[in-house]
């Protein structure tokens, strides 16, 4: 399953697919980190960085999903051994794609985003509130990709819609309905991410399971 894996992310670096997400990442952070944030501002810039960044990593998970042919995919599910292996390695190689991408936000951000070096406590949440944004990014890729949504231009709206739908949600009320990417935000801006990060991370991760666990079965019944 990891040589799987592997070949995949081989596959989409080779198809040059991989410099569309590329040069949208390098465009986004370039516009957000035009100037260092203010001391005192670095959860804050960094949440921001976390969230914006989501809609660039659902679109390189869906092009890396939809890179393989569906007789390829075939294919390697027979050398796997089954189809629930195949899919796992697809989601693997996405999940790899979009932290390799959230890897170069955050290191962008550090070095060029902000005035002083975070504390360590703020470090450790903004790194693992950049892996939910790369479980996030993968969970909306896997759910716009060919597998799902058979037409590329539903596929595209559909990724754009869902992420606004996302942040929408996640701005009222209901917050728990969703991915909380404007609470992540909320959380950071107050200071208070670090004693809210078990709480959101939770609510994140519950729903990111769903939605990969919905591609999974979908994925399978076909």
């Amino acid at each position: 399953m990891i040589a799987l894996a592997a070949f995949r992310l081989t596959a989409y670096v080779r198809s040059h697919r991989v410099y569309q997400a590329l040069l949208l990442a390098l465009a986004m952070l370039a516009i957000v980190y035009g100037s260092r944030a203010p001391r005192g501002e670095e959860a804050a810039v960094l949440a921001d960085g976390a969230v914006l960044i989501i809609p660039i990593l659902a679109w390189a998970a869906r092009s890396l999903l939809d890179t393989e042919p569906d007789r390829q995919r075939e294919m390697s599910a027979v050398q796997v051994g089954g189809r629930g292996r195949e899919v796992a390695a697809g989601l693997v190689a996405a999940f790899a794609a979009c932290a390799a991408l959230a890897a170069l936000g955050l290191g962008w951000a550090l070095l060029l985003g902000v005035s002083a070096s975070p504390s360590s406590g703020v470090l450790a949440a903004v790194v693992l509130l950049y892996g939910l944004a790369a479980l996030t990014g993968t969970a909306l890729g896997a759910l716009t990709s060919r597998a799902v949504l058979r037409s590329p231009a539903i596929s595209i709206m559909a990724l754009v819609f869902g992420f606004l739908a996302m942040l929408l949600l996640s701005a009222s009320s209901v917050c728990w309905l969703t991915v909380p990417l404007i609470a992540w935000m909320r959380a950071a801006n107050d200071g208070h991410l670090a004693d809210r990060l078990p709480e959101l991370a939770a609510v994140s991760l519950v729903w990111c399971l769903i939605a990969l666990a919905f591609y999974a079965r979908r994925r399978l019944r076909r």
